[in-house]
């Protein structure tokens, strides 16, 4: 097998090295050629021959094969031949355990693998996995271990990677470069140290310092260098739009609709008769309003409500009717299936239906005819639901509006007295009561909120961050989002009662020991939480610790002992929500989930039809899919506003900002900047100025031993910006200082309160995540002449990310 021998030199670009010197250079050449399967032992002359060493390198040569043989990793063959000292056998038998799971390389080249079989988020059965040991794996990929009989100083298992079961992926982004007129690669990222040679590409129109796509042919290895082919020159780093492409190909995300998906939207759209209402509820008279994101396009809710002369509210919740168009099985269903879910992109919006139907034919636009499911719930006067009804009808939206405006409606009703419809007027005032009775019952039995501010980045015109702001969740999303959650919870329930298997969204009870730690962490500032922490205790805790000091460290901490919420076809129901059932249905034009539900209701609640629905096993397979889309789309928006952000810190390096403590581990701290969202490290090594510090996992924390200092959880610091690598996506902070914080039976532990209204909702009604709250948004940083961005950051994420 041809194995590319990586040059004796070293090679530089700019700062950062393939190799640190000529001898780690020789070294590795020398382990590639000796681990090819058909390389047969030969003396150092020969070796140094193959390498094509210089002459006066030959000593050289015989300290780096010393040096390998005390590594264990060549041997003296026989008459002073040079052998691998350990080759994998090709019996293929061992009768060893193999354990299955995910690989995740960590920036000291290391990495962990989390067995197939172990709870989700329990990382504690975690198997340590050495660099040498890794083979050619690389982060995300299935792969086989063995164990070793080694265990690490805490007590964790170590292994060996013996086989690479499934490819995470083989297409990279990266940097491209030349040297010795051979092309390389350096991959964006920090899980690939040195750069991949991809050879002579004459051929190809690249320039040095292109952003390009590959397409890996032989991984890299600790001994090996890893080879590819360029597939596509995406353009200078830095130019506009780059950075997006980049991250598109990098995630792989679906950007080119298929020609029959098109086809099949383009005649849905000719074949649509909006005077054929066919055996649909006629809605159209009705008073319909929604209410968006100033920017959106796509609107898929809008909301009806009355209320009777026995005081009972009737309320309209009117989703768009994907499913009409979208048959199962069709081009545009395989299509949105293989999507998964729309990527709302800094700058950029992948839609996961064509824009025929996403943002035409299927979006509740005012004053068109648009067909929906509507669900109506009927409550008593104090909030109680006590009937739901489901239909396919038909509706009109009377008024469009943005938050803004409906916030603006709220906060004085008097002065748009007359301005408005009459009717549309009093629909949003009984809009406001009936949501604020829904919001305060549903506290009260247990559902959780979080008091955690988002703050939003703002984009000039070339897709670069001119600033940040603070979005808060205002009244006028409250409204819509308890009327999702109703909806969703009153769908999940009428299916439940049916018997059929279909896509839940769950959200599991948080593991013992993480509530533990979190416990401890929580006495360690001087408040009280009771040993069984029901979710009564843990929502007193979050209301009292609201708007005091100790605001941060107590949601931050408890943001990361709550397990992520997934697609699962299993009765398990979401903490978060305190709803025993519960799943998706408001948003089909982004979501597929969403629309695997609406069939449902179609057949079962809609038409009475005697189904049973689809295996649990395929459901399953469905939810694994949707819950991998979803992820995918999640982590490209978080590396791609990362980008951003850290071209944004590249020109403010040497500048200082406040900070908040967002992670303490015992080699260092993570924290956030107040004035933008970008987070950074500090390496406990760059703290020794400041004092030496122990680390306490329960409390987590870093108490300094000379002065006391607690570099803890949500501790509000002063950073200076040190060290930006935009290719490696690492941003470094120094610590300047440590501002007064609340600690033990401190000061903010004895001012903590009942927490503010208008707080964020741990909940999961998801409705508007594709929506960029702007209403009293509080300009940060410089406002430039940038327009806000045209991404969809979520105002109702998932419980935790």
């Amino acid at each position: 097998m041809h194995v590319r021998i990586m040059p004796c030199s070293v090679i530089i670009k700019g700062k950062r090295k393939i190799v640190k010197n000529k001898t780690s250079v020789l070294s590795k050449s020398v382990l590639e050629l000796v681990s090819q399967n058909d390389y047969k032992p030969m003396k150092l002359r020969a070796i140094a021959a193959k390498v094509k060493l210089p002459r006066d390198l030959f000593s050289v040569l015989e300290e780096v094969v010393e040096k390998l043989i005390s590594e264990k990793k060549l041997k003296w063959g026989k008459s002073n031949r040079i052998e691998l000292a350990h080759r994998e056998s090709s019996s293929g038998k061992d009768s060893r355990k193999r354990l299955q799971g995910i690989l995740r390389k960590v920036s000291s080249g290391n990495g962990y693998v989390t067995l197939l079989d172990a709870k989700p988020g329990d990382r504690d059965q975690d198997v340590f996995v050495q660099s040498n040991d890794l083979s050619d794996a690389q982060s995300g990929d299935e792969v086989i271990i063995y164990l070793t009989k080694y265990t690490k100083s805490s007590g964790q298992r170590c292994g060996r990677v013996a086989e690479v079961v499934k490819r995470a992926t083989t297409r990279f982004v990266g940097s491209y470069f030349e040297e010795q007129d051979q092309g390389y690669v350096f991959l964006d990222g920090n899980d690939f140290e040195e750069a991949v040679w991809i050879g002579d590409i004459q051929s190809r129109q690249v320039e040095p310092d292109d952003i390009v796509v590959i397409d890996m042919v032989k991984f890299p290895t600790s001994q090996t260098v890893g080879e590819a082919v360029l597939v596509e020159v995406l353009g200078p780093r830095g130019e506009t739009g780059v950075d997006t492409l980049a991250i598109i190909h990098e995630f792989g995300l679906p950007t080119e609709f298929s020609e029959e998906a098109l086809a099949q939207a383009q005649q849905q759209a000719a074949d649509f008769d909006e005077t054929d209402f066919q055996d649909r509820l006629d809605l159209t008279l009705d008073t319909v309003v929604t209410i968006d994101p100033v920017d959106a396009r796509d609107f898929d809710d809008a909301i009806s409500l009355v209320q009777t002369d026995d005081k009972h509210w009737h309320l309209g919740v009117h989703i768009a009717d994907v499913s009409h168009f979208v048959q199962p099985n069709t081009p545009l269903d395989v299509e949105a299936l293989r999507r998964g879910t729309s990527v709302y992109l800094p700058t950029k919006v992948i839609p996961m239906l064509p824009e025929i139907l996403s943002n035409g034919l299927a979006s509740l636009q005012q004053d068109r005819i648009r067909f929906v499911k509507s669900v109506f719930i009927e409550f008593t006067e104090e909030g109680i639901p006590v009937d739901t009804r489901f239909a396919n009808s038909v509706v009109k939206v009377k008024q469009r509006f943005s938050y803004e405006q409906a916030m603006e409606f709220l906060d004085d009703p008097e002065k748009q007295q007359g301005q408005l419809d009459e009717k549309v007027y009093h629909l949003l005032l009984n809009m406001q009561k009936l949501a604020r009775k829904l919001r305060k019952r549903r506290f009260s039995q247990g559902a959780l909120e979080l008091n955690m501010p988002e703050t939003r980045l703002k984009f000039d015109t070339h897709g670069k961050v001119s600033g940040a702001f603070v979005a808060e969740n205002d009244e006028s999303h409250q409204i819509i989002e308890e009327f999702m959650l109703a909806a969703n919870v009153a769908v999940a329930r009428g299916l439940t009662s049916r018997g059929v298997h279909y896509l839940r969204r769950t959200h599991g009870v948080p593991a013992a020991d993480k509530m533990k730690i979190f416990g401890d962490f929580v006495e360690s500032l001087g408040l009280e939480l009771p040993k069984n922490r029901s979710r009564f205790d843990l929502q007193h805790l979050l209301d009292q610790t609201a708007g005091t000091p100790l605001e941060r460290a107590v949601h931050y901490a408890f943001l990361r002992s709550l397990k992520q919420a997934e697609y699962s076809p299993a009765e398990e129901g979401h903490y978060a929500l305190a709803a025993e059932d519960y799943c998706h249905f408001t948003s089909p034009i982004r979501r597929y989930p969403d629309l695997t539900v609406h069939r449902i209701v179609d057949r079962l609640l809609i038409r009475g039809e005697k189904y049973k629905g689809e295996s649990y096993e395929k459901i399953q397979q469905t939810a694994t899919h949707c819950c991998d889309t979803s992820r995918r789309a999640e982590r490209a928006e978080r590396d791609l506003t990362k980008l951003k952000l850290l071209e944004y810190m590249e020109q403010r390096v040497g500048e200082e900002f406040e900070a908040v403590i967002t992670g303490v581990e015992r080699f260092g701290i993570f924290s956030q900047a107040l004035e933008v969202p970008a987070e950074g490290m500090t390496h406990i090594s760059s703290l020794e100025k400041v004092d030496k510090f122990d680390f306490e996992r329960e409390a987590h924390c870093l108490i300094g031993r000379r002065t006391g200092i607690r570099l803890q959880l949500g501790a509000r610091i002063l950073i200076k910006v040190a060290h930006v690598d935009i290719s490696r996506r690492l941003l470094n902070f120094s610590l300047e200082k440590v501002f007064k914080t609340a600690s033990t039976k401190s000061e903010g532990a004895r001012k903590a309160t009942k927490k503010r209204p208008g707080s964020n909702a741990a909940s999961d009604s998801s409705h508007k995540s594709k929506s960029r709250s702007k209403t009293k948004s509080k300009p940060k940083g410089k406002s430039g002449t940038g327009k806000k961005s045209t991404h969809s950051k979520k105002s109702k994420r998932d419980t935790r990310k």
